[in-house]
């Protein structure tokens, strides 16, 4: 019965081919797309994750640092190391950039952080090319994909940065390129203002200066103590919002990317349901191209049964060969989209099992058309 399908492909073998790729293809796409959905959830926790800190202080009554804006005093730091529990305390600031260059223009995401201190956003395994910070200013780390070169300089606000390091995977929440700077050169950066608006304060009799603001504390724990309960004494001491670093992974996902990744889900869910659709529509529509040959089978004595193993047959392997081409495409393409795309095994192999059996289920109605047609009316069709 299985050299039944294999002489059936082999009769029109290019075209059988040529109907897989493109079925294939449009699988690719899928999984590229769910790609696009798994790499906005690890791009959202990359962050997070590097700092490795275990608790954040943001101001209070927000959801800083991610998801609202947060300004906080940076000699909060200091209160918080002598909180019990607490191993120690570090600011940090985040600032949003557009940067341009001879490859065009792109946004950043600008991390302030103290080169001296014990908690860094910077992991030593994901600096491919230089140092991290070793100087308090103009020393800068950047991104790969920001196409900087070590020793180059950069303009930011009224100074030059010297690239000293570059980094790969370094990514914000929303897939930004990450670019590192001491802590005072972030606090100059971000919340002094030009020598214009200071003289205009200055006539209005505000003060101008570096006020030394920062947008969080991150805190690592002594071992033995549990988060969620020094979270709450820190934030009973200093009046402030304080979260653990399970907590503010669950406001990335749910408040900062919620609505992008459910419509990247929904926009995947259709895409599934569309090829669905037009795989079970080649499979009928190739059965039905076929009536003549499979009523001369039935003339000749072959049982329906064993018609109906051949189209399943044919429509597992099409089904195979188009998950295969399909995997081939998504590979191809998916280093040439701007931001992270992630390719996992057990997607794909999700995706495998759900397209294979809603193919077999469709080749249902092409078996159900060869049992219902009589021969005889077939052939003089």
């Amino acid at each position: 019965m299985i050299n039944l399908a294999f002489k059936d492909i082999q009769h029109s073998f290019s075209k059988f081919m040529i109907t897989a790729i493109s079925v294939g293809i449009l699988l690719g796409i899928v999984i590229v797309m769910i790609g696009v959905y798994r790499g906005m959830i690890f791009d959202a926790k990359v962050l997070v994750d590097d700092t490795n800190a275990d608790i954040w202080v943001v101001q209070q009554d927000t959801l800083g640092p991610f998801a609202q804006t947060s300004k906080i005093h940076e000699d909060l730091k200091n209160q918080i190391k002598y909180q019990d529990g607490i191993k120690d305390a570090e600011a940090i600031t985040f600032q949003n950039l557009q940067l341009e260059n001879r490859y065009g223009s792109f946004k950043v995401m600008l991390v302030g952080y103290d080169p001296f201190g014990t908690i860094s956003p910077i992991k030593p395994s994901k600096i491919i090319a230089g140092r991290t910070l070793q100087k308090q200013h103009f020393e800068i780390v950047v991104s790969q994909k920001t196409h900087y070169k070590l020793g180059e300089k950069i303009k930011l606000g009224r100074d030059y940065y010297t690239v000293v390091g570059i980094t790969k995977d370094t990514v914000s929440n929303g897939g930004d390129y990450l670019i590192f700077t001491s802590l005072a050169d972030a606090e100059v950066l971000q919340f002094t203002y030009s020598n214009e608006r200071i003289r205009s304060d200055e006539k209005r009799g505000i003060s101008g200066g570096n006020p030394h603001l920062v947008n969080a504390i991150m805190a690592t724990l002594k071992k033995g103590y549990d988060a969620h309960k020094v979270a709450q004494n820190i934030k009973d001491s200093t009046h402030k919002e304080v979260f653990t670093k399970d907590e503010e992974l669950i406001l990335l996902l749910q408040r900062v990317i919620k609505k992008s990744s459910k419509q990247i889900g929904m926009f995947t869910a259709i895409l599934i349901i569309v090829s669905i659709v037009i795989i079970a529509l080649i499979i009928y529509t190739m059965t039905l191209e076929k009536m003549k040959e499979l009523s001369i089978m039935k003339l000749i004595g072959i049982p329906n049964s064993t018609i109906a193993k051949m189209i399943i047959q044919e429509t597992m392997i099409l089904g195979i060969l188009a998950f295969i081409s399909g995997n081939i495409f998504a590979y191809l393409i998916s280093g040439k989209f701007p931001k992270r795309i992630v390719l996992l095994v057990d997607d794909a192999t999700k995706l495998f099992f759900i397209i294979l059996i809603f193919s077999i289920f469709a080749s249902l109605f092409g078996i159900y058309k060869v049992m219902k047609t009589d021969p005889t009316q077939a052939i003089g069709g």
